[in-house]
Parts: structure tokens; sequence; C-alpha cells
């Protein structure tokens, strides 16, 4: 079909048809229309999954590892093939569009929202992001920049005023959104927040550079709720209000173009390129899209399982890795996250696997037969409560694993049951005249003694253990973030006695109170263990064994979506735990289970440093193979590491009266620490594999022509005694530069693999647009002429080689 039959679709519908198709039809559906063919388009969240329509566990879906770890990776060769398989589970789930990549950046290690991130570096989030985007795309289904644009910090995110300069916007924030475009993307997402005084679902820079000067045809979609007036945003080049029905537009849209404030033109303009959105991803009746890549169960958990390991940044080792399974006898598996690893980060991109390899799942199989393994979660975390689930639950009337969801009129009559697995219900079932939300379980306590209890939503709650209540009182909603209405409410936490291992009644009610919801969280855990006598039975078992692999990391109270960190501790005992089995065996290997950095005071004092993010549901197979020597540990930081938060940088992430400076301008992540001259503990792009390498031979041109990109090739050697992978980085310096830069700035790389003795040459391609700045004055790009350096390395902070290049005028 080609454009100018849209245009002939497009005369087929009077006003108000128009302006419905710019409007949801519900949470997740563009409205359709009959008249022209046109089907309801299904979106879902993304990028750790496609959840599809429904925050239902029944229905399970892929779970990959999260953003930062995908940004860790340096291979869009993986990439692509990670964006066919969200295409393959869009195309099982019957979705059209995915919601993702998101391009926001790492630019304060306080980011609450760094796992559904990709780095802190503009040209390595383009260029991992437009990867993904064409894996996704090339089945047919529709890939969305998000959040566009410096949505990168969490407080007040919703009405947030962020303040940058025009040449910092183009140059740091808007740049991903630029590849993303010229990767061919299909919608952009204006996020929440604004920019310079303008909400960015009414921002100038939707039509100026998005649609003007790069030439974007797709579909500007706002997120979930961001759209909250009418006139400006149809001004602005928005084309999308989501969710729906019954937003800002529809009747007062259609009012404001008879009253000659928006013209109709502009609203053709937006039904055409919705048209052209579902003309691309087959929601017309006279096209179909193609078929996605086939992924089966097997094919889906080997893809992940491969990029656990690919993902996973080894940042120090001390000759302990790898371990050879025959020399062991006995290993010690320590800490809570080992047994309950986070495999995703928390808020709206949640998704519900079928199964998860927990670290000490990967560790046992990997020993089968092998060797002992032991395993002690060490003190608790001291977090709040986890929902109820299959393990210690059970259907108060069905007597299957889990909890009973009621539905309850005003009088407590029920009007409808039904069995579910988890004490998180976000979308309990729509049913009319229904006032309570009551989820109840047959609670078989493991231990007794002082538990925790906890009720998440909003009105009137009540909890009662053993037909005791325990709680009950008014909780108002304050807030118009859906991630905290619908994802993520707070908790209400009490604490009561259980003295018996008897099973024994734990029922939670909610009442449902408009514009608040209805999600409706129940969660118990059991008295934590004396931290003392934990600490002394995990020092014990790792005193004896042959390696021990302690893992810590974060929780969804300290990394989630909606939230800013306040520290970059890693919470609770971890950090003396991790110390004291170091103390007494030097083989400790401790794994990092977090979505962005934290501070390793210990980091020293370990055998081997390995970091796996938020790794899917394959968490435990990759960490195995890497641990075992089955995989390479292939990953390389996306983003600075500081040693402690007092040496970052760059740390405000907290608005003041409401609006967010960017004073570190063009200076982020690692050119921020080069301005500073500070050290960290890890620099961006830094990791290590099995093997060593050496810099032989780097071929780069003395010269060059302003507007050509050129090219840069390294010879290098693979000095060990195993197969491995080397990521060559180049960076660009301009010392005697006219306008204001950074100390150096990353241009480009590329990942080599060779055995043992060979040399492989890196090629390293260098876009014109890496020597380029803003001219604020001009508005317009400029390149300066002149002399610059060209810099090679295996990190920002690990140089190799240095040349320099005369640049000429075009």
């Amino acid at each position: 079909m080609s454009e100018d039959m849209l245009d002939r679709l497009l005369e087929k519908l009077d006003l108000v048809q128009k302006v419905r198709l710019l409007s949801g039809a519900t949470t997740w559906r563009t409205a359709g229309e009959r008249a022209i063919g046109l089907r309801e388009m299904v979106t879902s969240d993304g990028p750790a999954g496609v959840r599809g329509e429904a925050w239902d566990e029944r229905l399970t879906s892929a779970l990959l590892p999260s953003a930062s770890a995908i940004g860790a990776l340096w291979d869009e060769g993986l990439i692509e093939e990670l964006g066919g398989l969200l295409a393959s589970e869009a195309v099982r789930k019957g979705v059209d569009v995915v919601l993702a990549p998101t391009l926001n950046l790492h630019r304060t290690p306080l980011g609450g929202r760094h796992f559904e991130c990709f780095s802190e570096d503009p040209v390595l989030t383009g260029r991992t992001g437009a990867a993904l985007i064409r894996g996704i795309q090339a089945a047919g289904v529709a890939a969305t920049a998000k959040h566009y644009v410096a949505n990168d910090s969490e407080t007040g995110r919703m009405h947030v005023d962020v303040r940058a300069s025009e040449r910092v916007l183009r140059e740091v924030y808007l740049a991903p959104f630029e590849a993303a475009v010229e990767a061919g993307v299909w919608l952009v997402m204006a996020g929440y927040n604004g920019v310079n005084g303008a909400t960015m679902t009414a921002s100038p820079l939707l039509a100026e550079p998005l649609k003007g000067d790069w030439g974007f045809d797709g579909v500007v979609v706002s997120d979930w709720g961001a759209l909250r007036s009418t006139r400006e945003p149809a001004l602005a080049a928005l084309d999308l209000a989501m969710p729906g029905p019954q937003g800002p537009w529809e009747v007062m849209l259609v009012r404001a173009v008879e009253d000659g404030h928006v013209p109709e033109a502009a609203v053709d303009e937006k039904v055409r390129r919705l048209l052209r959105l579902a003309l691309r991803v087959g929601a017309l009746e006279s096209n179909r899209r193609p078929s996605a890549p086939a992924f089966g169960s097997d094919g889906t958990r080997m893809l992940l399982r491969r990029t656990v390991a690919a993902g996973s940044v080894l940042l120090a080792n001390r000759g302990v890795l790898p371990l050879a399974p025959a020399s062991l006898r006995k290993v010690a598996v320590i800490g809570v996250h080992a047994g309950s690893p986070r495999v995703q980060g928390g808020g709206s991109a949640g998704v519900f696997p079928a199964r998860v390899v927990t670290p000490l799942d990967g560790i046992r199989a990997r020993l089968d037969g092998l060797a002992r393994v032991v395993y002690v979660p060490g003190p608790g975390l001291g977090v709040p409560p986890a929902p109820l689930g299959t393990g210690w639950c059970s259907d108060p009337r069905s007597g299957e694993p889990g909890v009973l969801v009621r539905l309850l009129d005003e009088a407590g009559h029920e009007l409808h049951a039904e069995h579910r697995l988890s004490g998180t219900q976000l979308e309990p079932p729509v049913v009319p005249a229904a006032r309570t939300v009551e989820i109840s379980a047959l609670l078989r306590p493991q231990a007794t003694g002082e538990w925790t209890f906890a009720v998440a939503g909003f009105g009137r709650m009540s909890l009662a253990l053993g037909g005791r209540a325990v709680l009950d009182g008014e909780f108002p909603c304050t807030t118009d973030d859906p991630a905290i209405v619908h994802v993520n409410p707070p908790r209400q936490t009490v604490r009561a006695t259980v003295d018996s291992t008897e099973p024994v009644l734990l029922t939670a009610r909610r009442e449902l109170v408009p514009g608040a919801g209805r999600a409706t969280i129940v969660a118990a855990a059991p008295p934590e263990p004396d931290a003392a006598a934990a600490l002394a039975e995990a020092v014990g078992a790792a005193r004896d064994a042959d390696a021990v692999i302690v893992v810590v990391g974060t929780t969804e109270h300290t990394e989630t979506e909606g939230h800013d960190r306040g520290d970059l501790s890693l919470g609770g005992h971890q950090d003396a735990l991790v110390r004291a089995v170091a103390a007494v065996n030097p083989r400790t290997i401790a794994v990092v289970n977090s979505g962005g950095p934290v501070e390793l005071p210990w980091r020293d004092e370990v055998g081997a440093l390995l970091l796996t993010w938020f790794p899917g549901q394959e968490a435990g197979s990759g960490l195995a193979d890497v641990l075992f020597g089955d995989a390479e540990p292939g990953g390389r930081l996306p983003t600075t590491w500081a040693a402690a938060l007092t040496d970052a940088p760059v740390t405000h992430a907290r608005p003041v009266d409401g609006r967010l400076a960017y004073d570190d301008g063009i200076h982020i992540g690692h050119r921020a620490w080069l301005r500073t001259g500070k050290e960290p503990a890890y620099w961006f792009g830094h990791g290590l594999g099995y093997t060593g390498w050496e810099y032989e031979a780097v071929h780069a041109p003395d010269e060059a022509v302003a507007g050509s990109p050129f090219t840069v090739r390294v010879q290098v050697r693979n000095t060990g005694s195993r197969p491995g992978r080397e990521v060559v980085q180049v960076y660009l310096a301009r010392p005697q530069s006219t306008v204001e830069r950074p100390v150096r700035w990353f241009a480009g790389y590329a990942a080599v693999h060779a055995e043992p003795g060979a040399s492989v040459t890196a090629t390293v391609r260098v876009p014109a647009h890496a020597l380029r700045h803003w001219s604020e004055t001009e508005k317009v790009w400029r390149t300066e002429p002149g002399t610059y350096r060209i810099m090679v390395g295996r990190s920002a902070g690990d140089l190799a080689w240095e040349g320099g290049l005369t640049l000429g005028a075009a």
C-alpha cells in the first residue's frame, strides 16, 4: 500500500472518526475503524520482555536480562537476536507495538531506573538501541524509542522541568533518539517530564529536531497518562494519547478543531502517521506483517543463557576464575540473592517468567555428581516482606498452591472468586458493583515468632491473621504517578506473632477507591535470623570450602521505577558478609546482582568480582557457565562505577522548586570523571575475560576531511591459553578546541575473537558526526578543522595507543 492509499483512507473519515483514532481505545489498545479496515493495535510494556495486555502471573513471558545488562554486551549482532526474540514474543501474545527500548542515560549513579536504560554514553546507547530496534522491527513488530527526552531520573518525574542548553540536548540526550530514527524506529514516546519550561507532550522538540531535521515519519505517543491538555499537544506534534478512553483529546479535540484553535490539517497529519504505523504492523485489512522468527522454549532458554554470560562483567580476577569443576570437593554458596535473585527491575516493565534458574540452581546443576554444594543464606536483607506465592501458601477454598482472590460488594457479598498464584494482584477482575478486593491464603509457617505482614493499595485496608485483625486503616492516594498507583502502591506493614507451625488463614482487604487503581498486594515474611549467628554460619561454611560464591545485590526497594536512590550501599549486612567470608577463604568469588552502580568497599579483598546485573530467567545457568569456564564473561561496563558516592562527579537527581538543572552539561559519565581528575573504581568500557591481550599495531589516518568518516584498524594478539573476545575502543580529543569539549569522548568500538596466540584486526569505523559540535548561535552542526587526538584502548581509563589526526575543511 502506497502513501497515496493512506491519503485515500484518510479521506473516508470525518473529524470525529479521525480524532477517535488519536486516543487509546483501552489501556493497551489503539482505536480501530471498520470504515477503513483498521483493527485495534495492541501495545505492551518492554524491554525486559513482552507482558501483553494483562498483569496476570498465569500469562508467562520470556524474561530477558535488564537493559543495563544488554548495554554491557557491546555486541550488536546478539542484541538484534534479542530484538527478534521480543518480536516473537509479541506475535505470540498478539502484540503490535513493544514499548522499548529506553534510551535515557545513566546521568547520575542515583538514578532509580538504571536497569531499564543501557548506559551513560550517548554513542553506546544509540548503537545498542538501534540494534534492538532493527531486531524487533524486522518481524513487523513496532519498537518504541522512549522516553523523549531528558527523562533520566525518577524524583518528581511526572512534573519535573529539566533545564539544559540546546547544545547539551543535541550532543548528549537527543543523540540516542537520533540514532533510533536513523535505524528506522516506528514510534517515539514523549515522557512525563518537561524540558526548558514545556512539558514533553507539548514540547517544540517533537517538531524539531524529531520530525523536521531528523525526518521521523512514525508516531509520537504519550507516556501513559502524560497528556494533560488538549490544544498545546495537538499543535506540538504529539500524535497518539495513551491510555484511553476518555482522555484530554476525543470530544475536546473535536471542539478545538471546530473552534479554529487546532487546524484540521494537524489532525490529518497525526492520523496519516497512525495509518502508516498500521500499514507497517499489518493492522489494515489489505496487508499482513512478515512472520516473526520462531523461538521455541529451548531456543529461548539457550539465547537467554548465552546473553547472561555475554553481559556479565568480570571486574577483577586474582587467579580464581574460572573454577575447574574436577578440582572441587565442596563449594559454599552464600547470600540471600543466591537462592532468591533479583532477575528484573521493579515497575511497569515487569513480566512473569514461567521459570527462573537461580544462581544456586545453576551451580548445583553444573556440579551435580562432582562436588557438594552447601547453601547458607546469611543475614536477612532487612527489607519489607515479599508477596505471597506458591511456596508456602495455598488457596483456602481449593487447597491449590497460591491464593484466593474475591471481589465483594458493598455489603460484603461475594461477586467473583478465582484461584491465583501470587499475592501481587495489580489488575483484579473488573466486576460491576465491586467495592472490595479480598486476597486470602492459608499460610503454612516455617517458623514461629514475630512475622511481618503487609498489604499494599489505597483506601481502607485491613489484614487479619487467623480471624484476628492485625491492621485496619484508611490510606489515601496522594500521587498521580501511574507506576505507584497501578504497579507499586505503598505497603502498610505490621508485625504479628505466629506461635504455631500449623496452617493459619491470612486475609487482606482493600477498598476500591475512584482514581486510585485497583492494585492489591499481600506479603508476609518469617522472623529474620539473628544477624550475628547467620554471619557466623556463613563464615563456617566458607572456611573449609574449596571455593566460595557469595551473591549480593540490591532489592526492589532500592532500585525501582518511580524512585531515585538515596545512596549506593548494598544495604543490610551484605558488605559485612562478603568481608567475613573473604577473610577466611581467598578463593571467594563475589557476584553482584544489581541493575546499576553500587559501592563495593571490599572489592580488593575478594578473589574475583563478577557483575551479573539483573540477569533474567536464565540467571543461574549463565552464571554457572561463566564460573566454571564453559563461557567467557563477555561484558564491558556501559557505565563508570564509583568507589564511593562522594567521589561521583554528577549526583544531583532531585529537582529544586520543580526544576532539575543539568549543570554538568556535556560532561556526564566517564567525561565527568575525566574532567574532575578523580579515579573511579571501574571505568566505562572496563571488563576482563579469561585470556590476555597485546595491542600490537594501530593503523589510523593522519588526515581526514570534515564531514567524512574514517577508519581505525587495531591489531591485537591473544596472549593467553584460551580463546577470547576483546572489545577495542576508540576515543577522541580536541585539546585546542575553540568550544568547550570533554577531555575525551567515546567514538566507537569493535569486538574481535581470537584463538590462543593468534592475532586479529579490529576495524573501528568512526562516523563523521563523532567530531562535530552543535553551534547554538548558528543553530547548526559545525566541525572544527585542525588537530584531534585518536586514542585506542580497553576502557576510558586504560589506553594503549594515541596518535594525531589533522582534520581539513570539507
